[in-house]
């Protein structure tokens, strides 16, 4: 007799979700301190730490489920369907940001740019400057960002499920 397999499904979703929900709080947090366009390193590697954490956990949890048994295969599926769930969820608070609660969001961020070049590069030239400027804004639509946000995080999950699957991976004996 064959033991039940566990469903990825449950686990993508869920921990997807609480990524999502709180890599989101993380944001709002950002905007309401006023960060959201200079964010401080700490936020960053905040977000870094709660994405590993909630990753690894979904893929013990899955593995916990399946009677302790975990393919490697299994640990990048559910790695990066977390990714993608929390992804859809961050890119949802970022196209949310951008068009509605700071419609003038991209002009703030385009002005910060501008200063950050000036201070940076104080020789460079404002030709240059705005040159570079409308090259950035094509890349940084809100639409886009979405895009490169689920890009991102999906290959985050894929390395980290790599990685975790390889360490937890136990292979289920077969019946001859």
């Amino acid at each position: 007799m064959e033991a039940q397999q566990a469903k990825a499904r449950k686990f993508v979703l869920n921990y997807g979700l609480l990524l999502g929900i709180l890599l989101v709080t993380l944001g709002v947090i950002m905007y309401v301190t006023n960060n959201h366009l200079d964010p401080h390193w700490s936020f960053m590697l905040i977000s870094f730490a709660i994405f590993i954490a909630v990753v690894v956990y979904g893929i013990k949890a899955f593995k916990k489920e399946n009677a302790g048994f975990l393919s490697l295969g299994e640990a990048i599926k559910v790695a990066v369907g977390i990714g993608l769930v929390a992804a859809i969820l961050g890119g949802i608070w970022n196209v949310l940001l951008a068009t509605v609660i700071e419609p003038d969001y991209m002009e703030q961020m385009s002005e910060f740019q501008r200063e950050q070049m000036i201070e940076r590069y104080p020789e460079m030239a404002d030709a240059q400057i705005e040159q570079a400027l409308e090259m950035t804004a094509t890349f940084s639509s809100p639409w886009v960002s979405f895009a490169m946000v689920l890009v991102m995080y999906m290959l985050f999950g894929l390395v980290l499920g790599l990685i975790a699957g390889l360490i937890m991976k136990q292979k289920r004996p077969y019946d001859v």
